[in-house]
């Protein structure tokens, strides 16, 4: 046996004995080791693995890189080998000495997420197009690992579904899940909670929560060649495609607005929706680019989304809560004005840079984090509201959350046909 082999050898022997020390005996040999197992200390050298290797990827690859001094990236996977190549060279030049990607760890294909699941991996970071969402995480989960998972969590209800199943396992197995909805992880917002849940601002009566920006048309900045397939042009170019994205105004933007929208509420979820919603400016796209929801709560609160994605534009991303006693509004830094005066003074942080931080000490002291199940449950927030806007109709969450609609294909191929539904008309779009 050589030193690799030898080292290789010992490192799962440690691995092996920390996870049945941190499990437990016969429910361990139930349910499998977490690839690293939690509460391993920092001697041990944790090795990453990104799945989509565009801008967002390649950004939380560093956040992860830097996020603890025994961590190198060892494998990355994209269905594209310049987005591969072009991430690679970016993380090379920032942090070249936690890089460690030999040209076997480099894999390209639809199946490249299995690849580096399969690989000696302990955390997966999962950035691709977020219709690829659960697949991955369920891989992620069923193969032992430790897992940051980009927004949205999934873009239908029967992957709302999966991503719960998938949360469920992650727990019985002691893995953590931290989630990309970073407001989570901001300082300011979690001291402003904190303010609500003491009674700041009374009784929350009212939420409005805007994500108003520019044009969001194209993802991909090149053109479309004669040899690219129609399956190549809408995954370089996933923003347009409903299949893929979800709606990039109402389900991605929007989702990190109604995710601080039921934070404020302790995570109640709304009982219905009603929305409006067009596409004001033509485009190939079958997503909507303006929208406005208004979510319905048991207890008689309503909830307001305002999302828009054009031009020329007023633009704001904001959330305003409206209490007996006081309204909280958080634009850049946020402020209570009513029978208690407040404004958070305390340290701002960076929070993409902190939800990685999270994550790494989580394993680290052995006290996994779990956002997966949120992080289901405001996606479905999300997708309601697109769901009410898309048909027209009042739409509940029982009815969402068990919709049969499925816009993901089974299996994926070059030439495949994408049997696209056209640009949504409410009122003769029908609910499935």
């Amino acid at each position: 046996m050589n030193d690799a082999q030898d080292s290789q050898t010992s490192r799962r022997k440690f691995l092996h004995s920390s996870a049945s020390a941190a499990v437990g005996g016969a429910l361990a040999s139930q349910i499998g080791f977490p690839a690293i197992a939690s509460g391993t200390g920092n001697t041990e050298t944790l090795r990453i693995g990104l799945i989509g290797c565009g801008g967002r990827g390649s950004g939380a690859a560093l956040n992860a890189l830097k996020a603890d001094n025994n961590v190198e990236l060892s494998a990355m996977g994209d269905v594209f080998k310049d987005n591969l190549e072009s991430s690679l060279n970016l993380l090379q030049k920032e942090l070249p000495e936690k890089i460690k990607v030999p040209a076997n760890q480099r894999f390209v294909g639809f199946d490249a997420y299995q690849k580096v699941i399969d690989s000696d991996v302990d955390i997966v970071l999962l950035a691709t197009p977020p219709g690829f969402r659960p697949l991955h995480l369920k891989a992620a989960v069923e193969g032992g690992k430790h897992v940051f998972i980009e927004i949205t969590a999934a873009i239908d209800a029967p992957g709302v579904r999966s991503v719960l199943k998938s949360s469920e396992l992650a727990r019985a197995k002691g893995l953590t899940i931290v989630s990309g909805f970073c407001w989570r992880y901001n300082h300011s917002l979690q001291a402003t909670a904190e303010q609500i849940r003491a009674g700041a601002i009374g009784e929350v009566r009212a939420l409005y929560a805007t994500y108003y920006r520019g044009a969001l048309h194209h993802k991909y900045n090149g053109e479309r060649t004669s040899e690219m397939t129609d399956m190549e042009w809408q995954i370089r170019d996933w923003y347009n495609y409903l299949w893929l994205s979800g709606d990039v105004t109402l389900l991605l933007s929007g989702a990190h607005s109604v995710d601080k929208m039921s934070w404020w509420l302790n995570d109640v979820m709304p009982t219905a929706a009603v929305a409006l919603g067009s596409r004001a400016i033509p485009s190939e796209a079958n997503t909507f680019d303006n929208g406005f929801v208004v979510y319905e709560y048991a207890n008689g609160i309503r909830g307001f989304l305002g999302c828009r994605s054009q031009d020329g534009c007023y633009t704001s991303n904001g959330d305003y809560i409206i209490g007996t006693k006081g309204i909280c509004k958080i634009a850049r830094t946020p402020v209570i004005e009513g029978e208690t005066n407040w404004r958070y003074r305390g340290v701002k942080n960076n929070m993409y840079q902190t939800e990685h931080d999270e994550l790494i000490a989580s394993i680290r002291t052995g006290k996994p984090i779990n956002d997966g199940t949120r992080m289901a449950r405001t996606t479905m927030m999300a997708i309601l509201g697109r769901m009410a806007a898309y048909t027209g109709k009042r739409i509940t969450w029982e009815q969402a959350l068990n919709s049969e609609q499925k816009l993901v294909p089974d299996e994926l191929d070059w030439d495949l046909k994408i049997d696209q539904p056209p640009l949504a008309v409410p009122g003769l779009t029908r609910f499935i």
